[in-house]
């Protein structure tokens, strides 16, 4: 083990393993969250969510955030949905409350599950559970291909900006709203590396700096954490 650790800044929480996995490698991860998220429980929202649920529907999941918003209401009731989702760590909470056979298709990243569903075009219309700050990728390609996106805001992102003052080898980002909260108030050292959770990220830290960047294989924590490891350790 190296006798002085790599600190590392995660920008969200992390299960104990990873944490744990890291220091192991001589790495030293600090979760400092930059945003929250907050379901939105309005009567409004659990009518819309209540009416698609009567209905044979596509839906489209693009966060663990709206999955868990949108089961609320849900309460157990399972819809005759088809679902395309965002790989990995999404997909997984899809599947552990709808059933892995709801799911008709996955994918890396918003443009590319759009991409796939005007490829199946399986319906002229699908249901976009979002949140208040959701990139315009999805809905624009699905619209090119004349596919209506009816959108409904079940999450709402709040920045959660802090002032670092420690100096850091890495940082790991995972969603563009925490780059903006991050760069908001803090600089990047010259020689800090920036770890990704997928290309959409990496292009909002490409507004803020010119540090290099490496981004994840696949859309969940803990690729971009062994990217990272593997990166300061010699395997990359």
């Amino acid at each position: 083990m190296q006798q002085n650790k790599v600190s590392i800044l995660c920008t969200r929480p992390l299960t104990k393993a990873l944490i744990e996995e890291a220091a192991a490698a001589g790495i030293e991860i600090d979760e400092i969250p930059f945003i929250e998220t907050e379901s939105i429980l309005s009567v409004e929202v659990q009518q819309e969510i209540e009416l698609v649920s009567t209905e044979i529907a596509t839906v489209v999941f693009t966060s663990m955030n709206a999955v868990d918003a949108v089961t609320v209401f849900l309460d157990g009731h399972q819809p005759e949905w088809t679902i395309y989702s965002i790989g990995t760590a999404t997909a997984r909470l899809i599947k552990e409350y709808f059933g892995e056979e709801r799911i008709a298709g996955t994918a890396n990243d918003a443009s590319a599950l759009a991409e796939l569903i005007a490829e199946d075009r399986f319906t002229d219309e699908v249901i976009f559970f979002c949140g208040d700050q959701r990139r315009d990728e999805l809905p624009g390609i699905l619209k090119q291909h004349d596919i209506e996106v009816n959108e409904i805001v079940v999450y709402q992102t709040i920045e959660v900006p802090h002032k670092i003052s420690k100096e850091y080898f890495g940082v790991l980002f995972f969603s563009p709203s925490a780059v903006r909260s991050f760069f908001k108030l803090n600089t990047l050292e010259e020689k800090a590396i920036v770890f990704a959770i997928g290309s959409t990220t990496a292009k909002e830290v490409q507004q803020f700096s010119a540090n290099k960047i490496i981004i994840s294989d696949e859309p969940g924590k803990e690729n971009l954490v062994q990217k990272m490891i593997e990166y300061f350790t010699g395997g990359e």
